[in-house]
């Protein structure tokens, strides 16, 4: 697609129905490729996102020594030779930020040299949150243009583990921390005030490591001894709760519509916003819960609902940062305003996202309000009518692209490229549906 391109939701003139498979959970095929990566012997997955962001850090794996093959549809092998090499590239890592923070913290636990970089967007994005504890660690940082920014070579090896208390609730930074960890001296320790999403510990356990988590006050303390090795496992992906949530979304907007999104991820540090909606009044429901790799999944029907605003717990943020752009965009449809605070850190995303779902959704008429952490929508008639600018963001384009499924005039997104990032298949997905988007 050219840089001018643009896609189109056009009102739906009947309902929508059907049932479909959400992606491969993005923050579990992250990390299955980097731990196999990581680990002695073959790591074979199912269910991978074949994304850009993820097929990034496939790469990444490759150039430090892995051997990467796909063999089907989602099917991966990844035979790790025990440990990171010296990579004879520069570790590319696109639009992902999970996956450069990542394999920041999986190398600076090895004594090699890594250059990271990525494109213009994941180069805007802060990256000291990452580099500063692993610094304390004793991993040397070389900036290469701007402090805080990529492009910086790592040089790691010798670390020692650290005692880490962390300030915002981030499954990045805590998950960077605990990768290094694994090959540094003595314990590793992270606390945090608030639960973030959980996969790296639940991996880590899947692929032979010990971790030791106790509950302090709302979240908890993760310890993790040094020279652990890691044994190649098996790693089934269900669907990404965060991706299941457009079809969905479109489910309970669209008058008479009645969607399901099978194999779901039901992980309680990732339903925050299937919890939200049910707070808002929508018919969601959950069939056929089952164990799959560690994980409760599950098959999520959202029909059309009568949804009225709500005020959103600060404390849920962590367990649906990225869902937010999608809750606006059905909380402009609610009855009422729904108050979204304690969410700044979608200002550091792939764009600034609280920003550009304020000025989308005032595009498209709806009244919203701006705070610096947060965002109110006022939820009622919604004109449409708008083009919108994403800053190439794939969540900003999806949320209102659903937006414009239900508004009164089509909704135009700009930069839909990117969608590719994190749900390839999306558009055909929800013209199967019944959607008019082009």
């Amino acid at each position: 697609m050219t840089s001018d391109a643009q896609l189109t939701a056009r009102p739906s003139t009947s309902a929508l129905n059907g049932v479909v498979r959400a992606p491969g959970d993005k923050s579990m095929s992250h990390r299955s490729l980097i731990f196999g990566a990581m680990a002695t012997g073959a790591t074979e997955i199912t269910g991978l996102l074949e994304g850009e962001d993820i097929l990034a850090t496939g790469r990444a794996a490759k150039a430090f020594g892995a051997d990467v093959e796909r063999l089907g549809d989602g099917q991966w092998r990844v035979t790790g030779q025990g440990g990171l090499k010296t990579p004879l590239e520069v570790i590319d890592c696109g639009n992902a930020g999970t996956g450069v923070r990542l394999l920041m913290g999986a190398a600076a636990g090895y004594a090699i040299r890594a250059t990271f970089d990525g494109d213009q967007s994941l180069r805007k994005r802060p990256m000291k949150r990452v580099t500063g504890p692993l610094s304390d660690m004793g991993a040397r940082f070389a900036w290469l243009a701007d402090e805080d920014r990529l492009p910086v070579t790592l040089s790691g090896g010798e670390l020692k583990g650290i005692d880490f208390l962390q300030t915002v609730a981030s499954a990045q930074i805590k998950s960077a921390i605990l990768l290094a960890g694994l090959n540094a001296e003595g314990e590793t320790v992270v606390t945090e005030p608030e639960k973030s999403r959980d996969h790296t510990e639940r991996m880590l356990k899947a692929f032979g490591a010990e971790v030791q988590i106790e509950p302090v006050g709302e979240g908890w303390k993760i310890t993790l001894k040094g020279g652990q090795a890691l044994t190649g496992a098996k790693v089934d992906i269900p669907g990404d709760p965060s991706s299941a949530a457009f079809p969905l979304a479109a489910g309970l907007i669209v008058p008479g519509s009645s969607v399901t999104v099978e194999g779901v991820m039901l992980n309680p540090l990732r339903t925050g916003l299937f919890d939200t909606w049910i707070e808002m009044g929508a018919d969601l429901s959950i069939a056929n819960e089952r164990e799959s790799g560690g994980e409760r999944i599950g098959d999520v029907t959202a029909r059309h609902s009568a949804l009225k605003g709500i005020v959103v717990p600060e404390s849920r943020a962590a367990s649906m940062i990225d869902e937010y752009p999608i809750l606006a965009a059905t909380a402009a449809f609610a009855d009422g305003p729904t108050v979204m605070r304690g969410v700044g850190e979608m200002r550091v995303k792939e764009s600034d996202r609280i920003s550009l779902m304020v000025n989308g959704l005032r595009a498209c008429g709806v009244a919203v309000e701006e705070e610096a952490e947060g965002f109110i929508v006022m939820g009622g008639r919604v004109k449409g009518g708008a083009t919108v600018a994403t800053a190439h963001d794939h969540r900003i384009a999806m949320s209102h692209l659903i937006l414009g499924l239900a508004a009164e005039q089509p909704v135009s997104v700009r930069d839909p490229e990117m969608i590719a990032t994190s749900f390839p298949g999306f558009v055909e997905m929800m013209r199967g549906l019944g959607a008019e988007i082009s």
